[in-house]
């Protein structure tokens, strides 16, 4: 900040040579230097020939704001009387020409936010965490800082599931497909072979509790976010974890009384033992009632 207006001409020329007519139509400058309470603002930005005025000028008061402070569409709205529709298109410009950007973050307890992300010079990105950014103000000058080369951070594991009781093959198999199905219902829930191995034991820990298959494909998929998923086995490895329901309760079989049986006495007849509930001599086939013995 050693010049107050780097941009500025010294002075307007002179129409006629040999005169001068200062401030003959035209813009003037009346500096004072900022101390306290200021931000450093690119002409880029503030001369941009693409933006609109109204992308321009919240484009700078965005860049003057601290950072937590929101900047979504309702919050705007209700401190600008420009609109929702004129806001939200101004917040597309600036995204468009990489002022702005949004990043889909998932916070602890699987909810995922959207953080808006000003970027002063377009097409750079800070790689430093956010608690090593500089203050807005004289200090905000740029520190030289070894920038070291980062190595892949290796795949994060997914989230443990519940397992089944006794896991037979047959049930391992149904929740197999059950997974297998969950692309049909949304395309974004298409899962590796190797996520489908991770997550069949929880699926089958839901079936051994007399979870039907529809109301497990329910759980799965309702209610999921409208942005694209990043991970789909670990939002649904997480859902099995949290929403697993309790057994069913333990219900003991009604008890039913042996047949009655009759004694097992000997025709008088036959001499042939047979089964009565009454205390019969005859048999059935020596019964002088009988149409045959008759």
């Amino acid at each position: 900040m050693n010049t107050e207006n780097p941009s500025a001409p010294s002075g307007a020329k002179s129409r006629i040579p040999g005169r001068t007519h200062p401030h003959v139509g035209g813009l003037t400058h009346d500096n004072a230097r900022h101390t306290t309470r200021f931000t450093v603002i690119g002409n880029h930005l503030a001369q941009h020939a693409e933006l609109s005025l109204l992308a321009i000028g919240l484009g700078v008061r965005i860049q003057s704001l601290p950072p937590g402070v929101r900047v979504d569409i309702r919050t705007l709205t209700a401190r600008f009387p420009e609109g929702s529709v004129r806001i939200a298109a101004a917040l597309r410009e600036l995204e468009a020409h990489g002022y702005l950007r949004r990043e889909r973050t998932r916070v602890p307890g699987g909810r995922i936010i959207t953080r808006t992300v000003s970027c002063n010079q377009p097409g750079h990105r800070d790689r430093r965490p956010a608690s090593d950014h500089a203050p807005t103000g004289p200090a905000a000058a740029p520190q030289p800082r070894d920038t070291p080369t980062r190595k892949p951070q290796p795949r994060k594991a997914l989230p443990d599931v519940p397992r089944p009781a006794y896991p037979a093959p047959a049930l391992l198999q149904a929740a197999t497909d059950l997974l297998a199905r969950l692309r049909r219902h949304d395309s974004r829930l298409l899962l590796s072979a190797t996520d489908v191995e991770h997550l069949a034991p929880g699926v089958a820990a839901w079936l051994e509790r007399d979870v039907s298959p529809a109301a497990i494909m329910r759980a799965l998929t309702a209610d999921l976010p409208p942005d694209p998923l990043r991970r789909p086995a670990a939002l649904l490895a997480h859902r099995l974890a949290a929403q697993l329901p309790p057994p069913p309760p333990f219900r003991t079989p009604p008890e039913t009384p042996p047949p009655v049986r009759g004694p097992l006495p000997t025709c008088d007849g036959c001499d042939r033992p047979f089964r009565s509930p009454t205390p019969e001599l005859l048999c059935r086939d020596c019964r002088p009632d009988r149409p045959e013995a008759a």
